[in-house]
C-alpha cells in the first residue's frame, strides 16, 4: 500500500508538469476556463485509473497521451454544447450564440508583473476564440492540436474517427476560416495600450469624432450579456454604428480601468467595485477592428474576482 501510495504521489507530480500545456489545450477547445479545468482535472482521474496509473509504464510519452486525453474529453464536450444549441428551440438562445464572447484570461495592469511577458507570449487573442467558436466540433480539436500545438495527424485522426488525410483536410478548411477572419492583432502591448487609453479618453469626453479617428471602417462590435438577458446581446458593424453606441460607453467611462486581456491591454467597468462589463480590443496599424464586450453579471463576478481580492483594478 506504500508503495502504492508513493508511485501515486509520483504520477501527480508528473501529471502536474503537463498541467499548462493541458489548460492550454483545454482552454483553446473550450473557450471556457471553467470547462478547461475540469476537462484537465478528468484527464487525471482517467490517468490515476488507467492499469498504467501506478507507474505509467505503459505510457511511453505521457504528455502526447495526456494531451490526446484531453482532446477527447473536449471534442465530446464541444459534440454536447453543439447538441444542446441544435436542440434549443428558444429562438432568443440561439441568438444568444451568435454574439457569445468566450472567457477571457483577465489579469491587473497597475502591477509590475514578471510573468507577464510570458502570459503574452503563450497567449491567444479573444478575437481568434470567438471564430473557433464558429467551427465544427471536429474542425476546432484538428486546427488546435495541429496548428497550435504541433499534434501529428496520425494522432488526431482516432479522436475524431477519421482517417489522417480527412483529418488535414478538416485542419486545412479551419485554417482558412481562421485565417479569413482574423486578423493580424498588433502584439505590441505600448501601442495596444496607447489606443486603449484614447478609447477611454474619448468615450469619457462623449467625442464621436474622435471615436471614428480609433476606428477602422469595417469594425465589429460584439456585446455579450448572457443567457439570461440575451435579448441585449448584439452585433453591431461599420464605425459609425459603432461609434453610436458611445452612449452605452459613457455611462460606465469614468468607471473604466485598463487591465491585461489574454495579454494585453484592455478594459473592466467597476462602479461602486462591481464589475458591469470587460472589453477586450483588437487593434490593427492603429485603428480598432474588434470590440468583444462581457456585460454578464455572472460571469463577470467569476472572471473579475483576481482584480476585486487584489485591492480593484
Amino acid at each position: 500500500m506504500i508503495e502504492n501510495g508513493s508511485a501515486q504521489v509520483a504520477l501527480a507530480a508528473r501529471f502536474e508538469e503537463h498541467r499548462p500545456r493541458l489548460n492550454a489545450v483545454a482552454y483553446r477547445m473550450l473557450g471556457s476556463l471553467s470547462e478547461s479545468e475540469d476537462a484537465v482535472q478528468e484527464a487525471w482521474f482517467r490517468l490515476s485509473r488507467t492499469e498504467a496509473g501506478p507507474d505509467a509504464g505503459e505510457v511511453r510519452n505521457l504528455g502526447g497521451w495526456l494531451t490526446t486525453v484531453v482532446g477527447r474529453i473536449c471534442l465530446d464536450l464541444l459534440r454536447s454544447r453543439q447538441s444542446r444549441r441544435e436542440d434549443s428551440l428558444d429562438a432568443s438562445v440561439q441568438a444568444h450564440g451568435e454574439t457569445h464572447v468566450p472567457d477571457p484570461v483577465v489579469t491587473r495592469a497597475d502591477i509590475a508583473d514578471p510573468e507577464q511577458e510570458v502570459l503574452l507570449a503563450d497567449s491567444v487573442g479573444l478575437a481568434l476564440l470567438v471564430v473557433l467558436e464558429t467551427l465544427a466540433p471536429a474542425e476546432r480539436l484538428a486546427f488546435v492540436l495541429h496548428d497550435m500545438f504541433a499534434v501529428p495527424f496520425d494522432d488526431i485522426a482516432p479522436i475524431v474517427e477519421r482517417s489522417a488525410a480527412t483529418t488535414r483536410q478538416l485542419a486545412s478548411r479551419a485554417r482558412r476560416r481562421v485565417q479569413g477572419s482574423t486578423p493580424a492583432a498588433e502584439t505590441d502591448v505600448a501601442k495596444q495600450r496607447e489606443v486603449v487609453e484614447a478609447w477611454m479618453a474619448a468615450t469619457r469626453a462623449g467625442d464621436f469624432d474622435a471615436l471614428l479617428e480609433l476606428l477602422d471602417p469595417d469594425v465589429v462590435l460584439r456585446a455579450d450579456t448572457g443567457e439570461l438577458s440575451s435579448g441585449l446581446s448584439k452585433v453591431v458593424r461599420g464605425a459609425a454604428a459603432v461609434a453610436g453606441q458611445a452612449a452605452m460607453f459613457a455611462r460606465v467611462a469614468a468607471d473604466q480601468h485598463m487591465v491585461f486581456i489574454n495579454g494585453m491591454p484592455g478594459l473592466v467597468a467597476l462602479p461602486g467595485g462591481e464589475p458591469v462589463s470587460l472589453g477586450a480590443l483588437t487593434v490593427v496599424d492603429g485603428r480598432i477592428v474588434e470590440i468583444n464586450i462581457i456585460a454578464d453579471r455572472e460571469r463577470l463576478e467569476v472572471l473579475t474576482r483576481p482584480l476585486r481580492e487584489g485591492g480593484g483594478a
